[in-house]
């Protein structure tokens, strides 16, 4: 069954299309409706959205504001096929429908301008909408207990000599415990040199098991003495630890900030086209026949 969108003529091939590129999203969340039931949700799910699309587009072409002419070159640049005949699997120039191209950019950045002035009217989240987000969200906010450790490392591997990277810890063991900075001595000494031999933050089951036993049990600060993991051999540093618990608002407060202004944003673009749906002519007709 086909659609008429305000006298626009739309295939119902478009709703199939539709319905098989949301189809992997939408079955994920309706596992619970039979097959049948599922189908036609769908179906019915794919004809708006592409009755929505039709309408955006064409109140985005109503506008009297000209296109961006030299963006819309340049996209046109970029996907013009060179010269050719065709015979290396892609299009001749002369195949090119320049036309068309030119007309579907500009009606893409005429849609995009109108979303953007549609979404540019919502106003940022209060700070009280923040609070109560991150008092009812709680959950969302929790972390584990994390550890922020430096090692260096020798690696062990059949091209080693497993006696003379010992050796190597015991040096920079000697040094560490005569007052030579941890980090300097990750940069001589460790295989994995750089950056002090800071591993940044990680929680538990990230790391290998005989790593995490050295660390996890330290307070801030304290070093260990060599070691050994399926890697090779270690000597790590405690550099911070942060407990478990829920992240402090202030660290997540721009993350909410950008939730509830795209929860905003997506309402008012419901509402908008809740309005042009209310004032649009839909029809939905048999192929090659009557309404």
């Amino acid at each position: 069954m086909a659609i008429i969108v305000n006298g626009e003529h739309i295939d119902e091939a478009l709703v199939k299309q539709e319905a098989e590129m949301i189809r992997p999203r939408y079955e994920e969340v309706m596992q619970d409706l039979d097959s049948v039931a599922r189908e036609i949700q769908l179906h019915e799910w794919s004809r708006e959205n592409v009755i929505e699309r039709v309408l955006l587009r064409q109140e985005a072409w109503k506008d009297a504001e000209p296109a961006p002419i030299e963006a819309i070159e340049e996209e046109l640049e970029r996907i013009r096929p060179e010269a050719g005949d065709g015979c290396d699997g892609g299009p001749a120039r002369e195949q090119f429908d320049e036309a068309a191209a030119r007309k579907e950019i500009e009606t893409r950045f005429r849609v995009e301008r109108l979303i953007r002035k549609i979404s540019g009217k919502v106003a940022p989240p209060k700070g009280k909408d923040v609070t109560e987000y991150y008092k009812k969200n709680k959950d969302q906010f929790w972390r584990e207990e994390t550890m922020r450790a430096a090692h260096i490392v020798k690696n062990l591997n059949e091209g080693v000599d497993e006696a003379e990277a010992m050796k190597a810890m015991e040096a920079a063991l000697a040094e560490l415990e005569a007052g030579t900075d941890f980090h300097e001595l990750a940069n001589k000494y460790s295989d994995c040199a750089g950056n002090g031999g800071d591993l940044g933050y990680f929680p538990r089951g990230e790391m290998v098991e005989e790593f995490e036993n050295n660390v996890f049990g330290l307070p801030v600060g304290a070093k260990t003495g060599i070691f050994r993991s399926v890697f090779g051999f270690h000597i790590a540093k405690v550099l911070d630890r942060r407990e478990a618990g829920p992240v402090p608002l202030n660290d997540v407060k721009g993350e909410i900030e950008a939730t509830l202004l795209r929860e905003k944003q997506e309402r008012a673009m419901e509402i908008y086209l809740d309005k042009l749906l209310a004032t649009a002519k839909v029809e939905h007709v048999k192929e090659g026949g009557a309404a």
